[in-house]
């Protein structure tokens, strides 16, 4: 059965259009110089994002781990004319390399890139500013980021999930902390009456929370 699931996956990924190349630099330069090139948002995935930006015209959006930048170049291509994207990142190694890239996409101006502790920057954008949220750094800070950024959040707008299949083991017997504290999560997010929520199987799964 898992063997079918990638499978579906693959025939998914060769029938969605390919990125472009400066993406595909992004994507190779990526496993070339960083030591976990699997956190990249890339293929089925990064379309996805493009297009919900793109139907949504965000004004602005704020998203939670950059790693090297390819998610919020997918994103910042549908922001509004007028729009920018706030992109928080712990890891300072890593700043010169999604720089460059913003750089290449012509997006430097709109994208606003923070290094340091997301808990700590979070709070100093005012409530009800975003548009679309984009979590997808440590899975263990989840909850604490998801409870911090949904007063952030417009009525009606969007909070982005990563990585809430875990590679399946959300539905295996796995209890691991880390598994434990996704399903967990994942949980919440089904029970909790201030938004609703649709969970998309997209490679490592992407939970679509709506705020009401």
């Amino acid at each position: 059965m898992q063997n079918l699931f990638h499978l579906i996956q693959n025939y998914c990924e060769q029938h969605t259009s390919l990125p472009d190349q400066m993406l595909a630099d992004l994507e190779r330069e990526t496993h070339l110089k960083t030591l976990s090139p699997q956190m990249l948002s890339a293929g089925a995935q990064g379309k996805l994002l493009e297009f919900l930006a793109s139907i949504m015209r965000p004004k602005a959006i704020l998203e939670i781990g950059t790693f090297t930048g390819y998610a919020a170049i997918c994103l910042a291509r549908g922001l509004a004319p007028e729009g920018v994207l706030h992109t928080i990142e712990v890891n300072p190694e890593l700043e010169w390399l999604a720089r460059k890239y913003f750089k290449k996409a012509g997006l430097d101006e709109k994208i606003k890139l923070h290094i340091g502790d997301a808990a700590g920057i979070i709070p100093n954008f005012p409530d009800e500013n975003f548009d679309l949220i984009l979590i997808d750094a440590g899975k263990q800070q989840n909850e604490l980021y998801y409870e911090m950024c949904l007063p952030k959040l417009k009525a009606g707008g969007f909070i982005l999930v990563d990585n809430v299949l875990w590679s399946g083991k959300v539905v295996q017997n796995a209890k691991d902390a880390d598994t434990k504290l996704i399903r967990a999560f994942n949980a919440k997010i089904q029970t909790d009456e201030r938004v609703e929520n649709l969970m998309l199987p997209i490679r490592d799964g992407l939970f679509l929370i709506r705020k009401k």
